[in-house]
């Protein structure tokens, strides 16, 4: 599972001393953790509840189904069902507690990223340790989703043009905008105002609780250090260990960040544009970075006046092309297959850049659809207020959109639009998160990473009271796991006995 999702960008039309109980065999379990005396009487029933393990017909692992209020302001007014998953520690060494994982999004299905890659690819050492845990936030994946549009919907979705050039290609993203939220009212209204991040935070308390924990370790990735950022915001006294990889930065309204996002992949744009005109096949020319971006602005002002043939039912549009050179730009090891999508591109066969598109997407060959775009309007839409209230109010923000990217500034600045005509109010607002009390975070930032700029991690580890910011000079999203032995020796050592590096520590 590719865990470099989108958090903004595109936005839906387009960003890892308790009690033994997990360690026990397959059934029930309760936990008497002390934490769990200290909760709101009207939450006790939750946090008393038992965990039903059985076996999830995937080899080592277990799941079970975990009851929370639908309303934390309101727990007498009905439950949602979440979905956990968990492998326990392997050994040797005494294990440590349970180790929640998510991939980010939001939207991203944090059990299917613990089961096809956090609970077998994360470094034996620590697997030895921990139960490596995780929980589908609520409205994603197996808990309980957000639905919103059919896979013929969307597929026609995200062909809608994302650079309008007048007033009925504007007027159309905006229909499209209206007609996707209106789908998820339709079929999510129930669950649309309760997918916040910060009550997706209180869900994993609880968990922590039931699993027999005093402390929450984590490590989350992209939208994941928002999570858990939130979760030291709101229970610093049961921070563990917590690790943030590819951070956000809590503290921007979201045509702030949106507008950085513009800029990181612009940046990224440039790095792998660098790489290529150093090759032969360079399908962009091999003069100049600043060349091979006007060659690509080129093929997608091509594709907006006539879309190429992919092989399938689909035309590669300029909106489905401009999607997979994005979702490129997340790991330089997709950059061969860019190349190769581009070339093919230049030729008149847009198969590749669709593949691209698709994987970005997580659209099947039968072309049905996950429901992580769903999920991440929902979430998105939920936590901040719009970047913008119309589309005149996208339109004057379009120069300044372009400065941060030639290459994406118009498609990313309408795609800032789409939370305009979303059916719930946002309920957070954009604030620094500081923990005040919390044992201590660690913070990891990539210097050219396209969806998580490396200055929102410089910026919430200052925020955080107890935030060690971890460098990592390169390419890509997030970087644990990625090839760095300075990065992951660093993380491992704070996940085993939780020291972390010393501030400013620089990897390559």
């Amino acid at each position: 599972m590719d865990t470099r999702r989108p958090l903004r960008i595109l936005g839906t039309a387009l960003g890892t001393a308790g009690l033994l109980i997990s360690g026990c065999s397959s059934g029930s379990s309760t936990s008497t953790s002390p934490s769990a005396a200290s909760v709101p009487a009207a939450l006790a029933p939750y946090y008393a509840q038992q965990l039903n393990w059985r076996d999830c017909g995937v080899e080592g692992f277990q799941c079970t189904t975990m009851k929370a209020p639908l309303d934390y302001a309101k727990p007498d007014g009905g439950d949602i069902a979440l979905a956990v998953s968990r492998k326990k520690a392997t050994g040797p060494g005494k294990r440590i507690g349970s180790l929640l994982v998510n991939p980010g999004g939001p939207g991203g299905s944090a059990v299917g990223y613990l089961q096809s890659y956090a609970a077998i690819g994360y470094p034996a050492q620590v697997r030895a340790r921990y139960d490596m845990v995780a929980i589908d936030p609520r409205g994603v994946a197996r808990s309980e989703p957000v639905e919103c549009l059919t896979g013929s919907q969307m597929d026609a979705y995200t062909q809608v043009d994302q650079t309008p050039d007048d007033a009925t290609e504007v007027s159309r993203l905006s229909d499209a905008y209206k007609e996707f939220a209106s789908g998820c009212e339709q079929r999510s209204g129930k669950i649309l105002p309760h997918v916040s991040t910060a009550e997706a935070a209180r869900d994993m308390d609880m968990l922590r609780s039931l699993l027999g924990d005093e402390k929450l370790h984590y490590v989350g990735a992209s939208y994941g250090t928002y999570l858990g950022a939130t979760y030291a915001e709101l229970f610093p006294a049961r921070v563990g260990r917590l690790v943030l990889d590819g951070a956000m930065d809590p503290s921007l309204p979201a045509v702030d960040a949106n507008r950085d996002q513009t800029a990181g992949f612009e940046t990224a744009f440039q790095s792998f544009a660098a790489d290529c005109v150093k090759k032969a096949d360079c399908p962009l020319g091999t003069t100049s970075a600043t060349d091979a971006a006007t060659r690509l602005k080129q093929l997608f002002a091509g594709l907006d006046a006539r879309p190429i043939p992919t092989g399938a039912s689909r035309e590669l549009t300029e909106s489905l092309a401009t999607t997979g050179v994005i979702a490129a730009m997340y790991d330089e090891s997709a950059w061969p297959q860019l190349r190769v999508a581009l070339t093919g591109a230049e030729k008149g066969d847009g198969s590749g850049l669709l593949s691209l598109s698709d994987s970005y997407y997580e659209r099947e060959p039968n072309g049905t659809y996950a429901n992580l775009m769903f999920a991440n309007a929902a979430v998105n839409c939920l936590d901040l207020p719009p970047a913008f209230a119309d589309a005149d109010a996208a339109a004057q923000a379009l120069t300044v959109f372009e400065k941060a990217s030639p290459v994406f500034g118009r498609t990313f600045t309408w795609a800032a639009l789409n939370c305009a005509h979303w059916p719930v109010r946002s309920t957070g607002t954009p604030h620094r998160i500081e923990a005040k009390g919390a044992a201590p975070i660690l913070v990891v930032g990539t210097t050219r990473d396209p969806a998580t700029p490396y200055k929102w991690a410089e910026s919430l580890a200052g925020q955080l009271s107890s935030g060690t910011l971890l460098t990592y000079r390169g390419d890509g999203h997030t970087a644990y796991g990625r090839g760095s032995d300075c990065i992951d020796t660093a993380i491992n050592t704070y996940l085993l006995d939780g020291t972390p590096p010393t501030e400013g520590k620089m990897c390559s």
